[in-house]
C-alpha cells in the first residue's frame, strides 16, 4: 500500500508518495521566506495592470488578478497567495494572489499538514526515501533523461510548457503507449503542472492514439485535461500550477540544490564530518545549516572545497 514519507530536513523538507520501492509522488517545501501556497499575507495595493494590480508584501511583491472595486491604490488587503514564484530563464514569474475573507494573517501549511499520515523518518532508520529512488529522481530533475522499459524520455521545460520527447526502437504504436505512460508517470513524479507536451512517434491509426491517450489517463490523478492524440503523436496536457516544479527549483539554482543535497546525505549517522563539494556548492552552506548540521550528528562540521568537482560531486568525508 502506498505511503506518504518526510524527510524533515535541514533548509528544505521532502515528502515522497512510495509504493514498495517506487515513488509515485514527490514534494520539496525549502526553509526560506518566500510566499507559499495558502499562505494569508497583509499587502498594499499597487499599480494596476489591466483589471489587476501589483501587491506589495513583506515578503517581496505579488500579482492580484482582479481588485475589488473600490479599492484604491495604497489601500491594504489581506490576501490568500494562490500560485508561489515561478523561476524561468533570466526572469521570476511572479506569485498570485486573490482577495481573502479571513480576519488575520495565517503561514502556508507545512508538508506535515499537507500531508498528515506521513510517517516522519528519524535520522536513526532507513532512509526509505533514498532506498525508493530519491537521489534518481533528483538527478532525472536536473538532466531530463528519463529512461524507461522500451525507450528514453528527455525532458526540457521551457516558459511556454514542459515537453517531453519519446525516443525508443519498439515498434511505434507499442513505443507511444509505453512512452505516454511513462510521460504521465514522471509528470506525477515530479510535481510538474502547467501546460506539459508530449512528443510520440507519429501514429497510424485512430484507435492507437486512443490506446496512447488511455495510457495518460491511467496514471494522471485528477484534476487535469488533455487533448486527443493528433496525427503527428502530439498531446497537451494541463495540470493546475500552484507551485514550481521539481525540475524547476532545482535548475533555477544548481548551487543550492546540490547544497541542500549533502546536508542531506550529512545529516544521517554520528559524529564529526567535512562537506567536500565545488566552491559554489560550499559558498551556498549558511551558517545557520552547518549549526543545525552539528546538533543532529553531535559531531563539528568541516568544510572543504575541491574546484576539481563538479556541482553534482559533492559527499562527504567522515
Amino acid at each position: 500500500m502506498a505511503e506518504w514519507i518526510l524527510d524533515q530536513g535541514i533548509g528544505e523538507h521532502r515528502a515522497a508518495l512510495i509504493d514498495g520501492d517506487d515513488i509515485l509522488e514527490a514534494a520539496i517545501d525549502r526553509l526560506d521566506d518566500r510566499l507559499r501556497v495558502g499562505a494569508v499575507v497583509t499587502a498594499k495595493l499597487g499599480e494596476r495592470i489591466g483589471s489587476g494590480a501589483w501587491l506589495s508584501t513583506a515578503r517581496g511583491d505579488a500579482v492580484i488578478e482582479a481588485v475589488p472595486r473600490g479599492l484604491s491604490q495604497g489601500r491594504s488587503l489581506l490576501v490568500e497567495i494562490v500560485r508561489e514564484a515561478i523561476p524561468e530563464p533570466g526572469r521570476l514569474k511572479p506569485p498570485r494572489a486573490r482577495v481573502s475573507d479571513a480576519t488575520e494573517e495565517r503561514p502556508a501549511p507545512t508538508l506535515v499538514e499537507r500531508f498528515p499520515d506521513a510517517h516522519i523518518l528519524s535520522p536513526h532508520e532507513p532512509d526509505r526515501l533514498e532506498q525508493a529512488g530519491w537521489s534518481e529522481l533528483i538527478e532525472q530533475a536536473e538532466t531530463g533523461e528519463i529512461d524507461f522499459a522500451g525507450g528514453a524520455l528527455r525532458l526540457s521545460p521551457t516558459p511556454a510548457m514542459a515537453l517531453f520527447d519519446v525516443d525508443g526502437a519498439l515498434p511505434p504504436a507499442e513505443l507511444a503507449i509505453l512512452g505516454a505512460r511513462a510521460a504521465a508517470r514522471s509528470v506525477r513524479r515530479l510535481a510538474i503542472g502547467g501546460s506539459i507536451g508530449v512528443d510520440l512517434p507519429t501514429l497510424g491509426s485512430k484507435a492507437e492514439r486512443a490506446a496512447a491517450a488511455q495510457a495518460i489517463d491511467d496514471v494522471l490523478l485528477q484534476p487535469f485535461e488533455r487533448t486527443a492524440v493528433n496525427g503527428f503523436g502530439f498531446v497537451q496536457i494541463v495540470r493546475p500550477r500552484p507551485r514550481a516544479s521539481i525540475p524547476e527549483l532545482v535548475r533555477a539554482d544548481p548551487a543550492l540544490a546540490a547544497a541542500l543535497a549533502l546536508l542531506r546525505r550529512a545529516a544521517r549517522g554520528h559524529g564529526p564530518r567535512t562537506l567536500v563539494a565545488a566552491p559554489p556548492v560550499i559558498d551556498r552552506m549558511g551558517t545557520g545549516w552547518l549549526e543545525q548540521l552539528a546538533r543532529r550528528t553531535g559531531g563539528t562540521i568541516g568544510l572543504r572545497a575541491d574546484p576539481a568537482l563538479a556541482i553534482s560531486a559533492a559527499h562527504v568525508e567522515p
